[in-house]
């Protein structure tokens, strides 16, 4: 498979997905879109990953690229190509697909305990 992934930070990039798809024979093209790289065209790719940042999805002022990288999910959601979004890029998809994103009150970043009340308890996820 011919999978890209859209980096939006020099410092937040694919981690252990790359030797992931590495070892199933999958070649990963990371596009930077921070440095304004090309992305590619949607018919050209067999699956698309969307990392995370630290920008707002609603930052198209001081991220120009945003707009149009919202354009190319769009057009790729309308095929069968498999996505996967992390943080920023499932926040990018919402957007894409026309739906209000917006500052939660609580800051998400990083990984935090889960504690499972009685109610969930019960479920078999």
């Amino acid at each position: 498979m011919n999978i890209y992934c859209l980096q939006h930070a020099p410092f937040e990039g694919p981690g252990c997905l790359e030797e992931q798809f590495a070892e199933l024979g999958h070649c990963l093209n990371i596009v930077h879109v921070y440095n304004n790289e090309k992305l590619p065209m949607a018919q050209n790719i067999s699956g698309l990953v969307i990392l995370g940042g630290p920008m707002s999805v609603n930052e198209e002022s001081l991220y120009p690229w945003l707009a149009a990288e919202k354009n190319f999910i769009r057009e790729v959601l309308t095929t069968k190509i498999p996505v996967l979004a992390i943080c920023l890029g499932a926040q990018l998809i919402a957007a894409a697909l026309g739906a209000e994103v917006r500052q939660n009150p609580e800051k998400e970043i990083g990984w935090f305990p889960v504690q499972i009340d009685l109610l969930s308890a019960a479920n078999p996820l």
